[in-house]
């Protein structure tokens, strides 16, 4: 057991990093809106919503993988050092209850 290691899990994404990602997806956003009103002021609504749908749903799993890939790349496995025995429980111990 004296071979065991501990390791710490830190996030280091913060929202600097994902904030270019959100301005570009919201520019995309108000361009398709912008020609959907623009196709809606030519009497063509279906071809209006189909326009700001389509935009969406081809955009969404962009911005989704851009989310996910920077997540990724921030979150940092490192060596925290060995057990001792000291931090291991014992048998002696009891774990803690709650009283009501």
């Amino acid at each position: 057991m004296s071979n065991i290691q501990r390791y710490q899990v830190k996030c280091t994404l913060s929202f600097g990093d994902v904030y270019g990602q959100i301005i570009v997806w919201l520019i995309v956003i108000f361009l398709s809106l912008a020609a959907a009103m623009a196709l809606m002021g030519a009497s063509r609504p279906v071809y209006a919503l189909a326009t700001v749908g389509l935009i969406l749903v081809l955009s969404l799993p962009f911005l989704l993988f851009a989310f996910v890939t920077t997540l990724l790349n921030h979150i940092e496995i490192s060596e925290a050092g060995p057990i001792s025995q000291t931090t291991l429980p014992t048998a002696s111990q009891q774990p803690a209850t709650a009283s009501s």
